[in-house]
Order: C-alpha cells, then sequence, then structure tokens
C-alpha cells in the first residue's frame, strides 16, 4: 500500500489487491487502515519516480502509435488510428499490448474506442472492452459519474439531486444542466460521445518521416544494430527524394523486448540522404554511447526517424562522379566527431557586428554557424577603381586584453617609448598608428555602455618583434589618465 499527504494527513494513495481485499480504499487516513489492520505495509509515494516510470512506459508505447500521451499520473493515451491493420486488427493489437504489459509485470487495463473519453471510461469501468463506433451511449450509460472527468465537486453536486450515473445525466435536459452545472459537464459529455473533437497532444513531435523494422529475433551487438541501419536508411532515402529534401537531425529508436526504450539522435551540418553516410554517423554515436545502451535481452524493434529535414540541393557530378562541394568532406568529418564527443567539440568562428577586437568574433557550434557561400561575381563595371588595404591585424589575437605599463610616450597622442609586460621591459624601436577604434554607436544610444576610446598602435621592439597595443582614453584636463593594453601579437 503506498501513502500520501494530503491536508496534514496520511492518505492512502494505492494499494494492491490484497488491500482491496481487506476493504481499504483509496483516500482512507493511514490512522484508520492501520487501526483496522495493524500489519499492513506502507511506502511513501515518490511522485517523480511515478513520472519517470510512466514516461518509460509512453515512450515503449510508441513502438504502436507516436502520438502517446500522458493522462494524469497513471494512465496513458495512444492515438492507434490507422495503425491497427498493422498488429492484425484492433482485438490483436490490444491483445498484444497486454501480453506485453503483463510479462514486464504490470497490471493494466485498456479500452479502445472511436472517442478518448469512452475508451478512458471502458479502460477503468469496464477492462479490455473494445466499444464499436456508435455505442459510446450503451457504454456509458450505466457508469457512474466519474466515468465522464467530471471535477469532484460537480459530481458530488449531480448526486445531490439524484443524478448518479451517466445514463442519468444524458437523459436530463440539457439547458438546466449548463446553467447549475457549468458548460464544462456538457463539454465532458459530448466529448465522450463523440460530438465533439478532442484531440491527443503527444508528449513528443512527430516525426515527418520513420521507417521501422519488427525483428523475429532480437538483436543485441552493435554491427547487427548498424547493419539494420542503413538498410532502413535506404527505404528512407527514397521518400526523401520524392520530397526533395535531406534529414538535418535523425533519432534511431531501440525497443527492448523488456520494455525499456534507446533513443539516439545525430544532427548533420548539411542535408544528408546518404545511406553509407548516415550508416558512419550512428556507428560514432553508438560507439560513445556503447556503455550506456544496455541491450537485455535484446532489441525486437528498430525505428529510424527524421526529425528535422531541409531542402536538397543536388550537386551536378563530372565525369569521374565526383562533384565540386568542397565542403562536403569537411562538414562530414565535422558531423562524425560531433556524433562521437557532442555538439560542442566542433566550433567555426563566426564574425559578429561590432568594432571592438574581441567582441567580432564568435565561436557556434559547427551546425549553427552560416555555412560559407561563394559570393557571385560583379561586373565589370561595378568593380572598384582601386584597391582598398585593411589594416593589418596580429597573427594571435588575446582572449582578454593585458594589462601593460608605459613610463613616458614621445608626446601626449603618440606611441609609447617602453613598456612593461608580465615583468619584462621592452624598448620601442619602431611604431605605427594611432588606429582609432570606439565601441559602437548602437550600443551607446541603447545605453548598454560606455567604454573609452582606443587607440592602437602596431610596435616592434629593438629584438625585432612586433605587437598591437592600445590606448584606453585620451588625454585630457579632468580626465582620468588613459591605461594601456596588450591586445596581440604578429610574430
Amino acid at each position: 500500500m503506498i501513502s500520501h499527504r494530503d491536508r496534514n494527513a496520511q492518505r492512502i494513495s494505492a494499494l494492491d489487491e490484497r488491500a482491496e481485499a481487506l476493504h481499504l480504499k483509496r483516500g482512507m487516513g493511514i490512522a484508520d487502515a492501520r487501526a483496522m489492520h495493524p500489519s499492513i505495509d506502507i511506502v511513501e509515494a515518490d511522485p517523480e519516480a511515478d513520472r519517470r516510470l510512466l514516461e518509460g512506459l509512453a515512450d515503449w508505447c510508441d513502438r504502436y502509435t507516436p502520438l502517446v500521451a500522458l493522462d494524469s499520473t497513471d494512465g496513458l493515451f495512444l492515438d492507434v488510428t490507422g495503425c491497427t491493420h498493422l498488429f492484425g486488427g484492433e482485438r490483436a493489437m490490444l491483445d498484444d499490448i497486454l501480453s506485453r504489459f503483463f510479462h514486464q509485470g504490470f497490471d493494466v487495463r485498456a479500452g479502445l474506442a472511436a472517442t478518448p473519453g469512452a475508451a478512458w471510461a471502458a479502460a477503468r469501468f469496464s477492462g479490455d472492452l473494445i466499444v464499436a463506433s456508435g455505442e459510446e451511449d450503451a457504454l456509458l450509460a450505466p457508469l457512474p459519474l466519474s466515468a465522464l472527468r467530471i471535477d469532484p465537486e460537480i459530481r458530488t453536486s449531480l448526486e445531490s439531486v439524484g443524478l448518479r450515473t451517466a445514463g442519468a445525466v444524458m437523459a436530463a435536459p440539457r439547458a438546466p444542466l449548463a446553467r447549475r452545472f457549468g458548460a464544462s459537464l456538457l463539454l465532458r459529455l459530448d466529448q465522450a460521445l463523440g460530438r465533439l473533437d478532442e484531440a491527443v497532444s503527444p508528449r513528443l513531435p512527430v516525426a515527418p518521416l520513420s521507417v521501422e523494422r519488427h525483428l523475429c529475433e532480437p538483436v543485441m551487438l552493435t554491427d547487427e544494430i548498424e547493419r539494420l541501419v542503413r538498410l532502413l536508411a535506404m527505404t528512407l532515402k527514397t521518400d526523401l527524394e520524392r520530397r526533395g529534401e535531406g534529414a538535418r537531425t535523425l533519432a534511431l529508436l531501440l525497443f527492448r523486448v523488456d520494455g525499456a526504450v534507446s533513443r539516439i539522435a545525430v544532427g548533420t551540418s548539411r542535408p544528408l540522404r546518404e545511406p553509407l553516410l548516415i550508416q558512419r554517423l550512428f556507428h560514432e554515436r553508438l560507439a560513445a554511447l556503447e556503455q550506456d545502451i544496455d541491450a537485455g535481452y535484446g532489441f525486437d524493434l528498430v525505428r529510424l526517424s527524421v526529425l528535422s529535414a531541409a531542402a536538397f540541393d543536388m550537386q551536378q557530378a563530372d565525369l569521374t562522379g565526383e562533384t565540386e562541394d568542397d565542403g562536403a568532406d569537411i562538414a562530414l568529418f565535422a558531423d562524425r566527431i560531433r556524433a562521437r564527443l557532442g555538439n560542442s567539440a566542433v566550433l567555426r568562428p563566426v564574425a559578429v557586428e561590432s568594432h571592438l577586437p574581441e567582441r567580432a568574433v564568435a565561436t557556434l557550434p559547427f551546425t549553427e554557424a552560416p555555412q560559407r557561400t561563394t559570393p557571385p561575381k560583379k561586373p565589370e563595371r561595378m568593380k572598384a577603381p582601386t584597391t582598398i588595404f585593411r589594416p593589418e591585424r596580429p597573427i594571435r589575437l588575446f582572449r582578454s586584453p593585458e594589462p601593460i605599463e608605459v613610463p613616458a610616450t614621445e608626446m601626449p597622442e603618440g606611441p609609447p617609448m617602453n613598456f612593461r609586460w608580465r615583468r619584462a621591459l621592452y624598448r620601442v624601436a619602431r611604431a605605427e598608428g594611432p588606429e582609432r577604434i570606439a565601441s559602437e554607436w548602437w550600443r551607446v544610444q541603447q545605453g548598454q555602455e560606455d567604454a573609452p576610446t582606443r587607440d592602437y598602435f602596431r610596435i616592434e621592439d629593438s629584438d625585432g618583434r612586433r605587437y598591437w597595443l592600445y590606448r584606453q582614453g585620451l588625454y585630457g584636463a579632468g580626465q582620468p589618465s588613459p591605461r594601456w593594453y596588450m591586445h596581440g601579437v604578429f610574430a
């Protein structure tokens, strides 16, 4: 028996058949239950563990339909529309579900009907019943009011006026019921009878494309799983070609015979549909998760799904069968590294709109970074008559500028004569500058920051080493003394 706290009192939340045989009921106080039967065993409820178990069962039910939703804390909704013929019909599918749950150690009650409300009532009050379309009235009529899934307050009010069954509510005039008990009562009634549609919201997004294979003999080895991935990818390629798309995110679902489900996802930097390349990506991912995937007694169902897709650009091949896409090999290499080591294993620098050098570049995951494309050639008449050379930048730019000591300068706005950096004194032989860089005007207008102006200098010391340093701030009356920083080295 399981207990939970309700308004400063411990009450029964769940009980087994032996406890029911002792005339104990849900909601009864633990003190009263112990007074009746002092030897009963009571376990404190763990809602979080119950939730994880229910979500695991929902994952396992994905073998029957991708439309699986959680129903409160102890039930599941499965929208099996168009799926029953894959299992030999409605009765065969229902028997298969009950049999598999029984062998996993669960006591399950199921109902199948044309409406979620009727299926809910059949599962909880009739058990293992298939309700034909149009027979919802006959099913609900003799059942108690709780079969309508209404609030306890409304149910108590209905019982106080003598309406104790769903059939009594269906026979009563609708207008007085709506005025006295609210519209939610009629809404639940109409949903159960099929007069109003009730959508089942799946807990996971439905993949636009999926292929699967039921196995007569469960597989356990990684090589066998990879071979199945390639076979499924070959079938998936046909569907992707018909839609003119390539996969960007793929998910491999491995259904274990004892109910556990393993989900393995890989992402691609470019739309992909080639089965061999898909197999290579999952080879890397399976190798990385080899210690985390427990095959148990084996997997009897393998499914490959496309979670997201994008338009696939066809590349013209030459006579040798090779394309001119030089970035394809790099993209595949990055995808395989990310599949094994994670999305943050391969980063790409991306230019950012900022004048300050340390903010002008950001590193993003390979798939999130925009792909480099070759710009179109400009007509001859649009070409600039002169070439503009950008200012020279250091080979190595420090992540954060490092402060330096400058004892004196040739002139207030000129370069330093010597400076001390990392406890070493450097004598300036040549200098070029300044190059003035200020904060972005849009940041200043928005009030985000008001950083001092920077004057950058390219410095060469007496030994021929070159540096990139800057003075932050300006000399002037009433202003703080400028500070000097080392921002990079040229060689």
